[in-house]
């Protein structure tokens, strides 16, 4: 199975997105990132690599904690920008397909933030991580838990898809199986093991993240990304938009608090750990 269609997406609309609403990317779901590291911290002066790193700042966390860090990711836009941006020594970027191309280099630990979900293939590209690890090697991935353990996203689905008729068929791309492929800890876990890894263990996170500093930016981020935001791209009914604003605005209204302006709601994602086979038990 082939990711093209995915990176193409994420090379494109799903870039322009990402920087669109960067702010609430990285620093709402860094917050996962960082329970990540706290649950399994590479050792110091560790080799890491970094899956779908995206903008890089998770590479540069890595490289402050670890040694040597590599990111990489499918979307060469992505790439570019984070070359643009670093400034460590110790810090560099590759573009790769992990489903398709080999990782270049033996990596003691390798990490990634809400990058896993969206392969064609998960157990090839998995497999060739594995691959990439010394014995013994450390796999530390964050990926969202079950649609209603997240239901800010689930919430926003059920209003657009009330408002919005799914297409049978589209000539957009899209992001790939979806940020939920990995919520099912029994598929997660059997994709590990057909992967060739061992010690596999979940650890469940619930942290609140913002999605909006207002009402309104909670509503153009989740029309614009995640499964709300795929609904209305590819369908492409623009005339429906002001009506499925509106319906989000209500929607979203009722997570705000009283005297805040900005929109919290809880997240839950699994801190997913793993070991490439040999090393110290």
């Amino acid at each position: 199975m082939s990711n093209a269609t995915t990176i193409e997406a994420w090379n494109g609309v799903l870039f322009d997105r990402f920087v669109a609403f960067r702010e609430i990317v990285t620093t709402g779901l860094g917050a996962h990132g960082e329970a990540a590291l706290r649950v399994h911290p590479p050792r110091a002066g560790a080799r890491v690599v970094d899956l779908g790193c995206g903008f890089g700042d998770t590479t540069r966390r890595l490289a402050r904690v670890a040694g040597e860090a590599v990111g990489v990711d499918a979307a060469p836009r992505f790439i570019a920008l984070a070359r643009r941006e670093a400034t460590e020594r110790n810090v560099r970027f590759l573009v790769a397909d992990v489903q398709s191309e080999p990782l270049d280099g033996r990596f003691d630990y390798a990490f990634s933030r809400f990058g896993t979900m969206f392969f064609a293939n998960p157990v090839a590209a998995l497999r060739n991580v594995r691959r990439a690890l010394v014995p013994g090697g450390r796999l530390c991935m964050v990926v969202w838990r079950r649609k209603p353990d997240n239901e800010w996203l689930h919430r926003a689905e059920r209003v657009v898809s009330g408002l919005v008729a799914r297409p049978e068929s589209s000539d957009e791309p899209t992001c790939g199986p979806g940020p939920f492929s990995m919520a099912d800890a029994d598929t997660t876990t059997d994709v590990l093991v057909r992967a060739g890894f061992e010690r596999i263990s979940l650890h469940r996170n619930d942290d609140e993240i913002v999605i909006g500093a207002t009402l309104e930016q909670a509503v153009a981020f989740v029309m614009a990304l995640g499964p709300a935001g795929e609904l209305i791209r590819l369908a492409g009914d623009d005339g429906r938009r002001p009506a499925v604003a509106a319906a989000l605005r209500a929607s979203l209204a009722e997570l705000q608090r009283p005297g805040e302006l900005e929109i919290r709601a809880p997240a839950s994602t699994w801190i997913v750990g793993a070991s490439a086979p040999g090393g110290e038990r």
